[in-house]
């Protein structure tokens, strides 16, 4: 009896079954697409990585970041952190240079990990990138001095530490490679030495440089020496016993005198001042005396020579 039962409701079952089906696929096709149609949408810039064999270095531009959209669930993507999807090419089955074309690939890590229902899209698809050995080179440094000091000053010399630095990259663009400039080093308006840090410019970025990319800049700024003449200057005669007049051979000379550029562009000697003159004081009689001539300037500069160095004078009562 119970057997006839069971058949019975197994042919209930089956009775038309196509239509049975059918509407079990429909009642999961309207659960999933409503399940789709209040799914969101968030958008993501993602920085695109390259991973690659050790030998081969990217030899071309390429994309730097994707867009990465994410669907699902409000309350399970918008916590999601933008540095838990990664998105990255994997060119590590290449051991050879040239140009290769791969999908972008997309890895869930942290807090992207587990969350469902989870649809990722990336665009662009694929990327193409060529690839070259990859070498590492020594490249000097080259500070990047702008403007002048302050008038009067100039920079003597300067020193870079360090000289030079190691830069890793593909073979092609290194060997091209002659120098490394540093940002720009503002001389305008300075009258000392002075020491600076510095950022080493890398304008190529599918090149690397070791280390923290900083240098130091010290430099050595002095004061501009400059030399001038004077020329017609009168010489005169100081000390001289009053009971005693001379007679001078040369009655003017010159100088030349060294100091800063500022100090003797405005330097001229004052009308009547005794720049030059022959000290008599130890003359006490009549005669003929060769005497050194005399120069009085200014502290800060100095005599190189003064023309004539020595004047032979007359002596004789009043």
């Amino acid at each position: 009896m119970k057997f006839v039962n069971g058949r019975k409701l197994l042919l209930k079952i089956i009775e038309h079954w196509p239509a049975k089906v059918l509407s079990i696929a429909l009642a999961i096709g309207l659960f999933m697409f409503h399940r789709m149609s209040v799914l969101e949408n968030r958008f993501l810039s993602v920085q695109l990585k390259v991973e690659l064999d050790n030998t081969l270095a990217v030899a071309s531009s390429y994309p730097r970041t994707v867009r990465v959209s994410l669907r699902g669930e409000a309350n399970s993507i918008f916590p999601i952190l933008d540095e838990d999807i990664e998105a990255y090419l994997d060119f590590t089955r290449y051991s050879e240079k040239g140009s290769y074309r791969v999908p972008v690939q997309i890895r869930r890590t942290g807090t992207a990990l587990g969350v469902e229902p989870l649809e990722i899209s990336v665009d662009p698809l694929e990327v193409t990138v060529r690839l070259d050995e990859k070498m590492s080179k020594e490249v000097p440094l080259k500070p990047g001095f702008e403007g002048y000091p302050e008038s009067g000053y100039e920079m003597v010399s300067y020193t870079l530490t360090p000289p030079k630095v190691v830069v890793d990259g593909p073979k092609g663009l290194l060997e091209q490679l002659l120098e490394l400039p540093t940002e720009t080093i503002e001389l305008g308006g300075r009258t000392e030495d002075f020491t600076a840090a510095v950022h080493i410019l890398n304008k190529d970025p599918l090149l690397q440089i070791r280390g923290d990319g900083m240098a130091e800049v010290r430099a050595l700024v002095k004061e501009l020496i400059t030399i001038r003449s004077f020329d017609n200057l009168p010489i005169s005669i100081s000390g001289l016993n009053s009971d005693l007049a001379a007679v001078m051979e040369v009655r003017s000379g010159s100088i030349r005198i060294e100091g800063n550029q500022n100090d003797l562009e405005y330097y001229s000697p004052v009308s009547g001042a005794n720049i030059l003159s022959l000290d008599c004081s130890g003359i006490t009689e009549e005669g003929s005396y060769t005497l050194p001539v005399q120069a009085d300037i200014p502290a800060m500069f100095i005599l190189i020579r003064s023309d004539p160095a020595v004047v032979t004078i007359q002596v004789r009562e009043r």
